[in-house]
């Protein structure tokens, strides 16, 4: 079983990192992958791991803290959340808020996250509330604030990509980076995208100019 994977960014794409440990490259899927290692690829990393195990495929879900895995792991208990969903979760918010929603039962916050309708939301409450008490003392105290709640309150929170840039600015990125990554992005989308979507390809285009500076 592995429970960690400490090595360099190798490579990236929309859903997965490469992490090369002493020479082996192995494919990691996490929330935002062009988040992991602030960017930069050959940065040293650390990430959390969940080895999922199917009939067609051995997989590796990997994240930045012992929380957010912890988490994972408590939503795959949940009846129609998957591997893919349950990440899909983990990059609508941190894990302190994310437990604090469920403990609230405040479904109109989970079904904002990616993946979840109401019966599912409803279930994560029935499932999860009596499990993630300890979880809740973070939003206490005003310091759980998660990305879907920054982009909700946000005066750019008109769209995908409101919600997109106010999660980019969360992350650490500039309003200029952000703006920058908006002209690339905009263009490209249909109108359909998810914000999780739109975060995503803004931060692919904040990668690739990264590049080339």
């Amino acid at each position: 079983m592995i429970d960690f994977l400490r090595g360099t960014v190798a490579h990236r794409e929309t859903e997965y990192v490469v992490l090369d440990v002493r020479g082996v490259g192995y494919r990691v899927f996490c929330a935002n992958p062009y988040a992991v290692g602030a960017g930069k690829d050959g940065a040293e990393v650390t990430m959390y791991i969940h080895y999922h195990v199917r009939e067609d495929a051995h997989l590796l879900f990997g994240f930045s803290s012992r929380e957010e895995q912890s988490l994972f792991r408590l939503l795959l208990d949940v009846n129609g959340i998957g591997p893919k969903v349950a990440i899909g979760v983990l990059a609508g918010g941190r894990p302190e808020v994310i437990a604090a929603a469920i403990s609230q039962e405040n479904l109109s916050f989970l079904t904002k996250l990616p993946g979840i309708g109401k019966k599912t939301a409803q279930r994560m409450v029935l499932d999860l509330k009596d499990k993630l008490g300890a979880w809740t003392s973070a939003e206490a105290d005003g310091s759980g604030f998660g990305l879907l709640e920054i982009a909700a309150a946000g005066p750019t929170a008109s769209g995908a990509w409101g919600e997109a840039k106010a999660a980019l600015l969360a992350l650490g990125y500039t309003e200029a980076e952000a703006d920058r990554a908006g002209q690339t992005v905009k263009p490209k989308l249909k109108g359909d995208e998810t914000a999780d979507a739109v975060t995503k390809l803004a931060l692919q285009a904040l990668f690739q100019q990264s590049l080339m500076k």
